[in-house]
């Protein structure tokens, strides 16, 4: 049997020490853009690759329901990679990097909010979606790591996990989905269930 527990103390120490390190100004920022969007009934778009799809889908789950339930006012946030069939059928037909922008073409309100979730910040669909909601006048939440890459140049409100090692930027992701969602349902009197 094999001895972990150095290296399992040395990969929590790192994640505690970027944890400690977030701008909680950024994290604020964008909380208030979420806000926004729902106080004037806009739609949050959420979207990324791999690791950040699925943050993206629970960023979903957590405020449709976690924050949503008791509300007589519900948020509305959309996944745009939840949707299987459309995403291949985007990707076969017009292009990989074409499967978030094709599903926000025509389709976002003024008050529609963006949040884009990429570890690099340099996933070209997720960029490309940015840059046109950008165009549209909407406002851009992003989650990244590394150096932000072109994703957090883009953004209104970023967030930025300071550190280059993709397991931990979708570790800290994943936090940031359970802070922004217990916080704001309690604000708004709500506990999360």
């Amino acid at each position: 049997m094999s001895d972990f527990k150095p290296e399992i103390g040395r990969y929590l120490s790192v994640l505690s020490e970027v944890i400690r390190n977030l701008d909680h100004s950024q994290i604020d920022s964008a909380m208030n853009a979420l806000m926004e969007a729902y106080e004037n009934d806009g739609r949050v778009y959420v979207f990324g690759n791999g690791g950040s799809a699925a943050t993206a889908s629970h960023f979903v789950c957590d405020f449709n329901k976690g924050v949503s339930v008791h509300l007589k006012k519900k948020f509305n946030l959309i996944c745009l990679n939840d949707n299987v069939p459309t995403v291949m059928a985007i990707a076969n037909d017009c292009g990989y990097e074409n499967i978030f922008i094709m599903q926000l073409e025509d389709r976002l309100k003024k008050d529609d909010v963006i949040l884009a979730i990429s570890g690099s910040g340099n996933s070209k669909n997720v960029v490309k979606a940015a840059e046109y909601a950008k165009k549209n006048g909407n406002k851009i939440v992003t989650l990244t790591g590394y150096d932000g890459g072109a994703l957090m140049k883009l953004a209104d409100h970023p967030i930025h996990v300071n550190i280059s090692d993709m397991q931990k930027v979708e570790d800290v992701h994943m936090i940031l989905d359970h802070l922004m969602s217990q916080i704001i349902a309690e604000k708004l009197g709500q506990k999360m269930c």
